[in-house]
């Protein structure tokens, strides 16, 4: 069980001059292989939240747990899917992968197996030996991915992983990662600012207000995309129907509330 709980988190940072309340008295439980989106207004705590399950922050009050654990720092059962690709340049994409796993003490035959998994998965095959400025973003995004997968984490945290990608290559992406989660479930928090891509993705879509960082409303999505079968059509297709038009809109309504004079 990969489950996160975030159990009345407060993050305050500026302690030394005049306080900042980032998140303010988060209650919220994400589900083992739960696909969450994270959506809300800029400084409402997005990345603070995702950094805390990451254990890259700790909360002020109120903690963190994963898998019934108490997040006291990084650890391998969580991995970090960041915006910039994050890959090493001097490695060839197979080292890349299995970085994290040679540390672990992987044996060669393991490391070669999740290559071979993966890179079939993502339909990179035969990109072995490749660096990662011979790949495009959108494959450099690939092996990030992979490599996060290939260490068999519990937790996924995704923190605008498509957002330096073209609107094309994003659309891809954003199809393949539907795709794996199908294939390979994993619990995912993901953060985004693209409120039709986490419509799309997610089970569950929680909408942050700010001032400071809290959940506004949780709005519910499995039921929607499960009886439509949104995964296995184009996502051109699924952003045509009406439930999805309906979903959006609910999300975008809640997010203007937030925004404020910032429209």
């Amino acid at each position: 069980m990969s489950d996160i709980i975030f159990d009345g988190v407060t993050k305050v940072f500026g302690r030394g001059g005049k306080p900042f309340v980032a998140i303010g008295g988060i209650d919220f439980e994400v589900k083992d292989k739960e696909f969450i989106s994270v959506v809300g207004p800029s400084g409402c705590g997005k990345t603070t939240l995702m950094r805390m399950v990451a254990g890259l922050e700790t909360p002020t009050e109120g903690e963190v747990r994963v898998a019934s654990k108490k997040v006291t720092g990084p650890g391998p059962d969580r991995a970090v899917v960041f915006q910039q690709f994050a890959l090493f340049p001097w490695k060839t994409v197979y080292e890349n992968i299995t970085f994290g796993m040679r540390s672990r003490g992987a044996s060669k035959k393991e490391r070669d197996d999740a290559v071979d998994h993966y890179l079939t998965l993502m339909k990179m095959e035969g990109t072995e030996q490749s660096y990662p400025h011979q790949l495009s973003g959108g494959m450099q995004q690939r092996v990030a991915i992979a490599r996060s997968y290939a260490t068999e984490p519990g937790v996924l945290l995704m923190d605008e992983p498509f957002g330096a990608l073209d609107a094309q290559t994003r659309t891809i992406m954003q199809e393949e990662l539907v795709r794996l989660s199908h294939v390979n479930p994993r619990t995912v928090l993901f953060i985004t600012h693209s409120v039709e891509e986490a419509v799309y993705l997610a089970d569950r879509v929680v909408v942050m207000g700010r001032n400071p960082g809290r959940i506004k409303e949780v709005i519910e999505v499995t039921s929607t995309r499960e009886s439509e079968g949104w995964s296995e059509e184009p996502i051109d297709d699924v952003m045509e129907m009406p439930s999805f038009t309906h979903l959006r809109g609910q999300v975008w309504r809640l997010l203007r509330e937030e925004m404020g004079d910032d429209r």
